[in-house]
């Protein structure tokens, strides 16, 4: 690697940790002609599937859009940033990790509402409306009640749909 100082073409390792998670190698290094010191970071490159839009146009990933739907759909909803951004790493791995050089952005809305039904209901149902194309209130109903028959497999995991009392609570 060039000393980003006197850009001689030699520097040397002399120590190196693991950052971010162990997702990345931070290694600190000097030059052998000036003896400055600097870091390096090191992350493995893994190429994630174009993206392949209903129209038929490509484009790359954009996880930044990924992030902003959840972003969108959790608006003033009561969901810890944390579990937002495991579920974006969540939908991120499974794209990664599918195999494919190309997949169509259905699949992507798909894995973001199974996400969206684990965080959030209400966020959930707001996804599916744009998703889907919801056209009336049937549309809407008929998404909620697929979504009640899947409550037992989720109950506890959040807070209530449509204003039912907490387990243990009264209605006020």
């Amino acid at each position: 690697m060039h000393c980003p100082f006197c850009q001689h073409e030699d520097t040397r390792v002399i120590d190196s940790r693991l950052a971010d998670d162990g997702s990345t190698v931070r290694r600190r290094r000097e030059c052998e002609k000036c003896g400055e010191r600097f870091n390096t970071f090191e992350t493995a490159e893994l190429k994630l599937p174009a993206v392949i839009k209903s129209d038929g146009r490509r484009e790359a990933f954009d996880e930044h859009k990924l992030r902003v739907s959840f972003e969108r759909a959790l608006q003033k909803r009561p969901v810890a940033s944390d579990a937002v951004e495991n579920a974006v790493h969540a939908v991120v791995h499974d794209l990664r990790t599918s195999g494919e050089r190309e997949i169509p952005s259905m699949h992507v809305g798909e894995l973001v509402m199974r996400e969206l039904k684990l965080l959030d209901q209400v966020a959930y149902v707001r996804f599916a409306s744009v998703y889907r194309r919801f056209e009336d209130v049937q549309a809407f109903r008929e998404e909620i009640e697929r979504l009640e028959r899947d409550l037992p497999a989720m109950e506890g995991l959040q807070l209530p749909l449509l204003g039912e009392a907490a387990p243990g609570k009264g209605k006020r």
